[in-house]
């Protein structure tokens, strides 16, 4: 189940309700001194990580833990703000506001990388600033959608933004009692701003305009393709700006994420790709070098043998357009 610390969305049955807003950039002023703050008085438990082999077994297991630096107790301790592995990335929210977004970069993580319309399986835990009062918490993986879709609510514009910038793990293990230790996984935390959160929403478990701190730990991600078409939806962000919405070939009002006819000329996109012969390997092995217009559409593991489907993007008149984007070409399988 989502929970409704990190889903987009505003339920009253959840226990959430709306105060009137505020002038954003005001209230991301005052945010950004109480992250600030947080950064230069905290520190995190860097000498339980072992940098010199960042993949190792041992590090699979590591947990980042927040402390405050205490003058004559813990000020040998480096803070957040002087640590090499932050860093921030600019982000923009749907009212044109330009937020700095910290995120602690432990280890990035070996595995796949994350776009911004996938699923992915994470272990988490969300805390308020300045208290640093935990919230929330996941032990077991919990899936959570990036984007909203429907009734598929989508998590807060902040986290999302962290997560495509760590991949997942590599492989697991299991540990007999029905759990697995994942491996090479990405670690990280990032520290938002209440207007890539919640902004003018309070919780049961905090008020409107609290910044957040989620620490986590990025399992596994599942590309997902909205309209069943076999392209996977962060491929139709035609325009590259990690918004799907405001992609639409055809003008029919349907962002071609959720459209299965992209160019409106009355053939299905699925009808206008090709799907060559799966890809087997064996786990571990190196993934195979796809085509420039081959994509990864779906990934199954069974034992140690691993199959790959790929849908090849065809442009059968070569001019730079795909078939499923363009009107002047309809070819049907």
């Amino acid at each position: 189940m989502m929970v409704v610390a990190i889903v987009s969305c505003n339920n009253d049955d959840d226990g959430t309700s709306t105060t009137p807003p505020r002038d954003r950039q005001e209230v991301y002023d005052e945010d950004k001194v109480e992250i600030d703050d947080f950064l230069a008085t905290h520190y995190y438990n860097y000498e339980d990580f072992d940098f010199d082999n960042p993949y190792s077994e041992a590090n699979d297991s590591f947990r980042i833990v927040f402390d405050t630096i205490i003058p004559g107790e813990t000020d040998d301790k480096i803070p957040l703000i002087d640590r090499p592995e932050l860093k921030f990335k600019m982000v923009e929210d749907s009212e044109g506001i330009e937020y700095k977004l910290y995120y602690l970069d432990v280890r990035e993580g070996a595995g796949n990388v994350v776009h911004f319309s996938d699923r992915v399986q994470v272990i988490y835990e969300g805390s308020t600033i300045p208290s640093d009062d935990v919230f929330e918490e996941i032990v077991n993986e919990a899936p959570l959608s990036l984007i909203s879709v429907g009734t598929d609510y989508g998590i807060v514009q902040g986290l999302a933004s962290a997560f495509t910038e760590f991949k997942t793990s590599t492989s697991f293990t299991s540990n007999g009692d029905g759990t697995v230790q994942y491996h090479g996984h990405g670690i990280g935390a990032v520290f938002i701003p209440s207007g890539l959160g919640y902004f003018n929403q309070t919780t049961a478990n905090f008020s409107s305009y609290t910044p957040l701190i989620f620490k986590f730990y990025l399992m596994e991600r599942t590309v997902l393709d909205h309209d069943l078409d076999s392209i996977p939806s962060y491929l139709e962000d035609i325009d590259g700006n990690l918004n799907a919405y405001d992609d639409d070939t055809d003008g029919d009002l349907a962002p071609n994420f959720v459209d299965n006819d992209d160019d409106g000329d009355l053939v299905l996109t699925i009808d206008e790709v090709d799907f060559p012969e799966p890809y087997t390997i064996t786990l571990g092995d190196p993934d195979p070098v796809f085509a420039e217009n081959e994509y990864e559409i779906s990934r199954e593991v069974n034992g140690t043998v691993v199959t790959i489907k790929t849908v090849v993007l065809t442009d059968t008149n070569d001019d730079g357009i795909p078939d499923y984007l363009d009107p002047d070409t309809a070819i049907e399988d």
